[in-house]
Formats: C-alpha cells, structure tokens, sequence
C-alpha cells in the first residue's frame, strides 16, 4: 500500500475544543484521510476515496445516520 501524505487537517465547528473529535485531510491525490484527534497525529489514518467521502457526506445530510 502506498504511503500518502495528508495535509490541511481540520476539525468539524462543532467540535467542543477538546480531543474527543475526528480531524479530515486530503492528500495530493484526492484521498480523504480521517484520524483521531486524541492520537495527536501519531495514530492510524482511515483512507477513503473521494466517491466514498462524498457518499458518506451525502449519507449524512440526509439523516440516515441519526440515531432514533
């Protein structure tokens, strides 16, 4: 597997300012990473492609992720 470098991570504007938050970054091919704030940059990245990052996204604004 190939080794990317993300950049620009940022946290969602609804996060509290604590470490309980996911961050997003994109790598230079498109590749959307996810990590854990709480790891400090040091943990393991979740990998997606953009199709799926815009799925998910898409899943979201939609509500079928809200809990009932």
């Amino acid at each position: 597997m190939r080794q990317r470098t993300f950049t620009g991570w940022r946290k969602s504007s609804f996060s509290s300012g604590g470490d309980n938050c996911v961050e997003v970054g994109v790598a230079e091919d498109g590749t959307i990473g996810v990590r854990d704030t709480k790891q400090q940059g040091k943990g393991p990245i979740l990998e997606f492609f953009p199709s799926e990052w815009r799925a998910f996204l898409e899943g979201v604004r939609n509500g079928e992720f809200d809990l009932a």
